[in-house]
């Protein structure tokens, strides 16, 4: 009756474990929020108990916690109302630069059943930069044969929010030479150009001062300005001209720090100053500025920082070549940066469980692993794996995630403990991997009984012993460790001609040694069958038993009777 019960119990626990199971896999999908950047820290993103099927109080005892890689946490769980939240300030622009949407991406860990659930949540943009031209004054020369109709591209602005709350228009000042047209570029932002609308000339006005302003679409509206001086210099009918419209260049990640690159080339068959050619970058970000250097003289463009594949894989820039007196040309110059397999894979272990006791079943879940490779194609394709002598294996979850389960069920007196080698290794060439270790500690389950060192024992006294004399010793041993391998030695009751066994015999329950109570006399019996029984401290305790015989041998302490 009391087996049935437990065995209902039993059935009770396992059917509330496979109700959980069953909500946490029809919420598996992928959970979606949204959040403005900016935000105080601590504000709620969603309620993730919910969208996981479980209470809030749930989230501590299940072990739920976010799991993401690489950057500090922006967000956390709140466990009282089981609510997303905010971490800290997220600034968007920092986060994602100009990609839409902006999205970040982490799992949640339920750890009581190893699973995760992929989340993303999407950082809406407010319109918190003001757009701004890298230089604040920009000044060229300009002859003043030059043709009207003819255009000068000028900078564009640069505001790092994206939809209306980017640049959205340009606005150049009154000037009865000058207009602004601003046509749409072929790669999507708008490339402002002043367009000269009658001759210049010298001798009435040598120089005009405009303002260019950049405005955004946000509300109320951010605007940058950019100061414009022109200088109107005498004839000069040739401008520079480039030998390639654009330069291409295929470059490893990989190459030195000061390399030349690239050369371009623009020749101008003017004399004297007007003949004399100087390059200069245009239209180049900040960041661009930072990794390239260009030679004005020679127009060798080399690298002054070392490229990074995974930050940028094709820098596109404009170099512009000036004579002397003011004439331009544009040429575009793109260097690709070719992946170069310098990330060796990263191993994260998630969750570990250092102790196993040895009658868990296969499939026994040991440890959540990560691998992420921060190269590109087969550089950062990896694969994850163990050595193939081990009771373990590698099963492959989503999002480059692994788990290791045993294969088998584990025999501590077999091996008490294992060390086990994950290496995570990429499809490079030369190939880079990365090893970690994860120590296993087998704990002991009493499995195993008491082995006596004989299947039978034999033991002699000599008759008229004295009480207390030591008589014959037994010994077994346990494979078992700590109290499931204490044995302690008994004798099993029985009745020898009418006296129990106990007032003949005693036997230490440490150490297995067999006391004589009383003196024998080989003319009243001469032998005692027993049965030493030997048991460990396990719970339940485990035990054997052995036969014993002991021969009581004669003395001559009997005269002989007439």
């Amino acid at each position: 009756m009391k087996i049935q019960k437990k065995l209902t119990s039993c059935s009770r626990l396992m059917l509330l474990y496979l109700s959980l199971e069953s909500l946490l896999e029809a919420g598996a999908g992928n959970i979606h929020y949204s959040v403005p950047e900016e935000t105080d820290k601590g504000s709620v993103v969603g309620n993730i108990a919910k969208d996981l099927g479980l209470q809030p109080q749930e989230l501590a005892d299940r072990g739920v916690r976010i799991v993401s890689r690489g950057r500090m946490p922006l967000f956390a769980l709140n466990p009282r109302s089981g609510s997303l939240i905010t971490a800290g300030r997220i600034d968007r622009e920092e986060l994602c630069a100009q990609s839409v949407p902006c999205l970040v991406s982490f799992n949640i860990l339920v750890e009581d059943k190893m699973k995760l659930f992929p989340v993303e949540v999407e950082i809406i943009d407010i319109n918190d930069n003001t757009p701004q031209f890298q230089l604040e004054e920009l000044e060229f020369k300009m002859n003043e044969i030059t043709t009207p109709g003819t255009r000068i591209p000028l900078p564009f602005g640069q505001d790092l929010d994206v939809g209306m709350n980017s640049l959205q228009s340009y606005q150049l000042s009154s000037n009865p030479h000058f207009s602004l047209d601003v046509p749409q570029g072929t790669d999507g932002p708008q490339h402002p150009e002043m367009v000269l609308q009658s001759p210049l000339d010298r001798e009435e006005e040598a120089v005009h001062h405009l303002i260019l302003t950049a405005s955004d679409g946000g509300d109320p509206v951010r605007s940058g300005t950019l100061r414009i001086c022109i200088q109107v210099v005498d004839a000069n009918d040739n401008p520079p001209a480039f030998t390639q419209a654009e330069y291409h260049m295929n470059v490893p990640e990989n190459v030195p720090v000061g390399t030349q690159l690239l050369m371009v080339n623009a020749t101008d068959p003017d004399e004297g100053a007007n003949g004399e050619v100087t390059y200069s970058f245009h239209n180049v970000d900040h960041r661009m500025a930072q990794i390239f250097h260009l030679d004005s003289y020679a127009g060798k463009i080399s690298n002054k920082e070392p490229l990074d594949f995974e930050e940028y894989k094709i820098y596109s820039m404009e170099v512009q070549a000036q004579d002397g007196a003011g004439l331009m040309a544009r040429a575009k110059v793109l260097i690709k940066v070719l992946d170069v397999n310098d990330n060796a894979p990263e191993v994260t272990i998630t969750s570990v469980t250092t102790a196993v006791p040895e009658n868990f079943p296969p499939g026994t879940i040991i440890a959540l692993i990560s691998v992420l490779d921060q190269d590109s194609g087969d550089n950062g394709y990896t694969t994850c794996f163990i050595p193939g002598n081990l009771p373990f294996k590698l099963e492959k979850l989503v999002d480059n995630y692994y788990r290791l389960v045993t294969e088998r069920t584990l025999d501590r007196e077999l091996i008490s403990g294992y060390n086990i080698t994950v290496t995570a290794t990429d499809q490079g060439t030369p190939a880079l991997s990365t090893e970690t270790h994860i120590s296993l500690l087998v704990t002991d389950i009493n499995d195993n009984s008491p082995v006596f060192h004989q299947d039978s024992y034999s033991a002699y006294i000599t008759e008229n012993n004295p009480r207390g004399a030591s008589v014959f010793s037994v010994k077994a041993h346990d494979s078992d460790s700590n109290e499931n391998a204490q044995i302690t030695y008994s004798l099993i009751e029985d009745t020898i001609q009418g006296a129990p066994l106990s007032s003949y015999v005693s036997i230490s329950s440490d150490t297995g040694v067999l006391y004589a109570l009383r003196s024998f006399d080989y003319e009243q019996f001469r032998d005692l069958q027993l049965k030493v029984m030997a048991q460990d401290s396990g719970d339940p305790p485990l035990s054997s038993n052995v036969s014993l015989s002991l021969f009581v041998l004669d003395q001559n302490d009997n005269a002989p009777e007439i």
